[in-house]
């Protein structure tokens, strides 16, 4: 029987990349820009003297190409450099209750915000208001606060700069309250790995993938999330390196791809074949495959002869015996129904894994999103450890953040749990006492809001409470707060979530100029892989009413804070001395204003890359994961796992337009992803409308109306869009450790919609 056709569903051709992706970068810069100002901006893009792309955190190459964006990274430029303007007559056009009705795609696309406004109940509408008005109204708010009642959020593509200035004011104000968008992405990273390896980052870099024998992908959409890195694993593919991937859904991009840089490929309307071997493991199978991995490779040790670094094992590490007797103990059978994949998959990738002498393990968001989240990243440290794969050249593991300064926001002093070092030297710097109890993250921020523990939240950038999941308590919780202050560049719903006073923020963005006294100054970032370099924007402002994020943050710390000892106005003018500051403060940034001023930056100190264990025990610390799956198990016969996913047309909560190209999903978003073993298991055909409903205990959550289609998606597990999905998540469900909301590995149930 011919399968029915579905409305705004049908088959891609094409690889990823190549053709399609310029004719996309063509179409969201006619719709956004001017012609001549695009190609301009685009061409200096992740280039020296340019700006860093507000897009993924990718690091750039040694500025070797004409062009350093890719597709999703021009519709990041485009979208931020719009010829677009929000500006206050439009406000005084649309309610607030009519703009809540419009789609997330809509708000974004109204453009660029040019002036700060208020809320005004009256009307229903955001009014415009001087900038110094904004600050002193803003100010003597806070100063009727409790410091532990004000929660202050951050976007990961606030500057260094910016960053270090608002911890810095947040904690002179008392607070260590800092959710932070990590918190909803790459927390188990940053808790995980210093119990591992004793620091919370990556320990590659580029030229690692240069000299690596084997690529292990786990968990990531690298054509859609940070699509510059389908250059090197281009370039590793046709140098013959296996690239084994592990994902519950089949990626166009790492299946095939064309790179639009390579002249003969896009010629001949070629590709390159990416993935050597591909393993469809079910949504919240990542802990059992990789035991499984382990295990096989113990096998192969027991078997034929040393393929554990047993020397590295013995000098730097400990806890073998825990995992090797764990590993012993975890049954093949349990394996195979947890993970989704047969022995001899598994045995396959250890066998690649045992031959290679310099292997690279990278994960996205697809492995941290879990409630075991921060165990995974666990696991994937034994195995890179059992082999003495940390602390060579080739090899190493690979966290792939998404935001472009997700982790230097980390690094300048973002965080809900200071260490003491850090804030002593926060105390001797600046002279006064910072509050030393930890505060809240992302969730625990919402969680405050709900039960009015939380009176006042300011948000430097981002879009929280459509972010996080639970939209049913994190929306209406937000007309609670006393106080909202958004600093962004364009609207978004959180904006329109008003409470008793809530202020709009404009600020420059990455693209724009930002002069200060005559002077134009650079900020800095840094990018996946350690490397601190200098962003200058060049676009003239898209208002003259707007100023930088660093001046925002200073003028509403001036408020707030009356009897500061920082002079605050004199750190918005001059960069230069905040990035002196964080020198006094943060060890790795010794010469920090000199160094950003070479091009490419400069890397920070990784102890782990140099083998030193900065852990408790002075070495790295196997990890023994009890059991195989996630902490919530399905219900029955006919549970399944819901992912949450981006389309490639996304890029965080922005929705660009309503394409998954890649997926072959056109002009909607309401569908559900499903297998073609589980739609006839449960009755249901290509094309059903079918609803979704959460099977946690005292959790019931539905998603109804949409559309369920058939996917090459691994078995037991469905996919729906986020943020859309989120409805489907309880706030409450989380990873313990890192307190990262589980929004890959929720239980569902899928019935025909009612």
């Amino acid at each position: 029987m011919e399968e029915r056709k579905v409305i705004g569903i049908r088959d891609y051709r094409g690889p990823a990349g190549g053709w399609g992706a310029l004719k996309a970068v063509a179409g969201v810069v006619r719709e956004q820009m001017d012609a001549v100002e695009a190609a301009t901006t685009l061409l200096r893009t992740n280039q020296p003297q340019g700006f860093d792309c507000p897009g993924c955190a990718w690091p750039d190459k040694n500025h070797q190409s004409t062009f350093q964006f890719c597709e999703n990274g021009a519709k990041a430029v485009s979208w931020e450099a719009t010829r677009k303007r929000a500006t206050p007559a439009l406000f005084a056009r649309h309610r607030v209750a009519d703009l809540l009705r419009l789609s997330d795609h809509e708000l974004e696309d109204f453009g660029r915000l040019t002036e700060p406004m208020v809320y005004d109940p009256a009307s229903d509408t955001y009014q415009a208001l001087p900038w110094d008005e904004a600050f002193r109204r803003i100010g003597a708010i806070l100063q009727t606060l409790p410091p532990h009642a004000v929660d202050f959020y951050t976007s990961g593509r606030t500057s260094n700069e910016a960053a270090f200035l608002y911890q810095l004011f947040a904690r002179e104000y008392g607070s260590n309250n800092f959710p932070d968008c990590s918190n909803m992405c790459h927390e188990p990273t940053s808790v995980g790995l210093p119990r591992s390896i004793g620091m919370g980052k990556g320990s590659v870099s580029l030229d690692d993938f240069e000299h690596c024998e084997l690529i292990i992908s786990i968990g990531h959409n690298p054509g859609t999330n940070h699509p510059r890195m389908m250059g090197v694993l281009h370039a590793a593919a046709r140098r013959g390196v296996p690239i084994v991937v592990l994902n519950p859904l089949k990626e166009l991009a790492l299946e095939r791809f064309a790179d639009p840089q390579d002249a003969l490929e896009m010629a001949t309307h070629g590709a390159t074949a990416i993935a050597s071997n591909y393993l469809q493991v079910k949504a919240g199978g990542d802990a059992a495959a990789l035991k499984g991995m382990m295990k096989a490779l113990l096998a192969l040790d027991a078997g034929e002869g040393p393929v554990l670094d047993h020397a590295f094992i013995a000098e730097h590490t400990r806890g073998f015996a825990a995992l090797a007797a764990d590993l012993q103990a975890t049954g093949w059978p349990e394996i195979e129904a947890a993970s989704g994949l047969s022995q001899s998959e598994l045995e396959a990738v250890a066998v690649l894994y045992a031959r290679s002498n310099a292997t690279i393990v990278s994960y996205g968001m697809g492995l941290t999103q879990h409630s075991r989240g921060t165990a995974n990243v666990r696991l994937l440290c034994n195995l890179l450890l059992l082999r003495g794969n940390i602390g060579k050249p080739g090899a190493g593991i690979c966290p792939l953040r998404g935001h472009s300064n997700v982790q230097g926001n980390r690094t300048v002093g973002i965080t809900e749990k200071p260490g003491a070092a850090f804030l002593q030297k926060m105390a001797a710097t600046f002279g006064f006492t910072p509050p030393q109890q930890p505060g809240r993250d992302a969730v625990r921020s919402m969680q405050a809001i709900i039960s009015g523990e939380c009176q006042a939240l300011i948000c430097l950038g981002g879009n929280l409470a459509v972010a996080l999941p639970d939209p049913q308590q994190c929306y209406p919780a937000m007309a609670g707060l006393a106080l909202a202050v958004h600093v962004g560049t364009k609207l978004n719903r959180s904006h329109l979530l008003v409470s008793r006073a809530t202020f709009l923020l404009p600020c420059l963005g990455r693209t724009e100029e930002d002069s200060q006294g005559g002077e134009i100054q650079a900020v800095t970032v840094e990018d996946s892989m350690s490397m601190v370099h200098a962003s200058v924007g060049k676009l003239p402002p898209a208002s003259p009413h707007l100023v930088s994020e660093v001046a925002i943050v200073a003028g509403m710390a001036q408020a707030a804070l009356p009897h500061s000892r920082i002079n605050w106005a004199a750190l918005s003018t001059r960069y230069d001395t905040i990035r002196e500051l964080i020198e006094q403060v943060i060890p790795g940034f010794e010469h920090y204003n000199a160094r950003i001023r070479e091009p490419g930056g400069f890397r920070l100190p990784l102890p782990a890359c140099e083998r030193v264990w900065n852990t408790p025990s002075g070495k790295a610390e196997f990890f023994v994961f009890s059991g195989l799956a996630e902490d919530a198990p399905l219900d029955g016969d006919k549970g399944l796992r819901l992912i949450t996913l981006r389309s490639h047309d996304q890029y965080n909560t922005t929705i660009y337009s309503q394409d998954d190209r890649y997926r072959g999903v056109f002009g909607r978003r309401d569908v559900l992803f499903m297998h073609a073993d589980d739609l006839a298991r449960l009755a249901l055909q290509h094309g059903d409308l079918v609803d979704i409903e959460t099977q946690l205990a005292g959790q019931a959550r539905i998603y109804s109306g949409l559309t369920v289609i058939r996917h090459d998606i691994a078995a037991g597990t469905v996919a729906a869009y986020y943020p859309e999905a989120n409805c489907l998540i309880p706030l409450d469900y989380f990873d313990e450790d890192s307190g990262t909301p589980g929004y890959k590995s929720v239980p569902v149930r899928v019935r025909k919609h009612s």
